[in-house]
């Protein structure tokens, strides 16, 4: 009898050795180290054949019409980059408990009203439990098929009966494949898997969509090679303690990364949000605030208006305290080291906090204005313009530089109806297009003296 042979492969990245060690040489994660027994897979399964029509050049290659189907969700086709390709393979990752079985099981519905077959293959639920949860969120179709499994060759065999045009495993880390000896949610397993359904996905023209689970990081668990193998990588975020819930796209090979989809968490399901800025906003008071201000960013195409707040109090500790959240930490320090050299705003024994309302992450330098003047006047205690936006990014040397897509961001602020903009320098021609008033400053204590009124 032949001996049985293991390895040892790293349940966080997918590093394998032939004996034990404590720490992962490649992730540097201690105790993530497990005996797997090492079989070799078939040779039919080690290969995949995506085209098997040989070589030839680009321009000869001919794009049959209609290949994407719409979800039924605008927000969703928004960051999938027009819908759901055929014979791809998406990716759908989230917290638990944020809404993505819930979010797949209302675009099933949707997909299954236009007369495409789906197959449903939950693995971690039964029939019954998803029959409860389709009640819920009122699908009620004759196409949508639910198969209660966790081998991926039953899940193949049902494929050839039902001829399905969208296949959605829920989740990939519970689904396990016979040519892998080590139990499911391994790392061997997850690749296997993932490798068999985008063969899959690109032999039968079926399109794929997996839920993944996440690490306590907020990184997919699993090996990281397993976001290479997909065409579309989606993180489904938010706060679950609150109804908002953000559609992100960190890789997609048929449209941008750039752009979110906005829904809200209801009793009967989610149900999208077409107009964001007014969801983030709906709760700011009237009466100004010192440290509160308005800013527009931009997420892909579309402009968002978001609430900007800081507190600035004194401390009794030798390091005062920095807090950022919804921004990043080094741009919060970055824009306090202006004020206190350009402003002379001494910051050195107050505690700064920062929070962006409404669990947004912004990314981009167009935010640095109004980080600042929301620091600088919670310090001086005095309170910016309810009907003002703040737009501009702040240089080392105190100026304000311009940013992109500057007018569609004053169109929004103008449609939400804010009296007046503080913007950077531009073509001033192009003032005469907006209804509201504009306010070009080329320095920040300029954007300072402009912005406060008397509380």
């Amino acid at each position: 009898m032949a001996k049985v042979k293991t390895k040892w492969v790293c349940q966080n990245c997918g590093y394998e050795t032939a004996k034990y060690i404590g720490k992962c040489p490649d992730c540097g994660n201690w105790g993530t180290l497990v005996e797997e027994v090492e079989v070799k897979a078939p040779v039919s399964n080690q290969s995949v054949v995506i085209d098997d029509s040989g070589v030839c050049l680009i321009n000869e290659i001919e794009i049959t019409e209609s290949i994407k189907i719409p979800s039924g969700f605008e927000e969703f086709d928004r960051v999938l980059g027009g819908g759901l390709v055929e014979g791809s393979l998406v990716l759908l990752a989230g917290d638990p408990g944020i809404g993505k079985s819930t979010l797949i099981l209302q675009t099933a519905g949707n997909i299954c009203k236009t007369g495409k077959k789906l197959l449903y293959v939950c693995a971690e639920e039964s029939g019954s439990q998803v029959k409860l949860r389709a009640q819920r969120l009122n699908v009620n179709t004759d196409n949508l098929y639910v198969y209660s499994q966790t081998n991926l060759e039953s899940v193949v065999n049902q494929l050839d009966e039902i001829k399905p045009d969208i296949l959605v495993i829920d989740s990939i880390q519970s689904i396990y494949t016979s040519n892998i000896t080590s139990s499911s949610g391994s790392v061997s397993q997850i690749r296997e898997c993932t490798n068999v359904l985008m063969s899959i996905a690109k032999n039968k023209n079926i399109t794929v969509i997996v839920i993944g689970h996440v690490t306590k990081d907020g990184n997919i668990a699993g090996p990281k090679v397993l976001e290479h193998m997909v065409d579309t990588v989606i993180y489904f975020e938010g706060d679950r303690y609150k109804s908002q819930r953000l559609l992100r796209s960190i890789k997609n090979r048929f449209g941008s990364t750039n752009e979110i989809g906005v829904f809200n968490m209801i009793e009967s399901g989610l149900e999208e949000v077409t107009n964001p800025s007014e969801l983030f906003m709906k709760e700011r008071t009237d009466s100004a605030t010192p440290g509160s201000v308005i800013i527009a960013t931009n997420e892909g195409t579309r402009a968002l208006l978001v609430e900007v707040q800081a507190l600035v109090g004194t401390t009794s500790y030798p390091s005062p305290r920095r807090v950022a959240t919804g921004i990043e930490f080094n741009r919060l320090l970055q824009i306090i080291a202006v004020l206190e050299k350009r402003i002379g705003i001494n910051l050195s024994k107050h505690d700064v906090y920062v929070n962006v309302i409404g669990g947004i992450e912004i990314d981009e330098p167009a935010a640095d204005l109004g980080i600042a003047l929301a620091i600088a006047t919670c310090f001086r205690d005095v309170v910016v313009d309810t009907d003002c936006v703040i737009i501009g990014e702040v240089s080392l040397s105190g100026e304000i530089r311009n940013v992109n897509n500057l007018e569609k961001r004053i169109y929004e602020a103008q449609k939400l109806g804010f009296k007046k903009a503080i913007v950077p320098k531009f073509n001033k021609k192009s003032t005469d297009k907006f209804d509201i008033e504009i306010i070009q400053v080329p320095r920040l204590m300029d954007a300072i003296v402009k912005c406060v009124s008397k509380k």
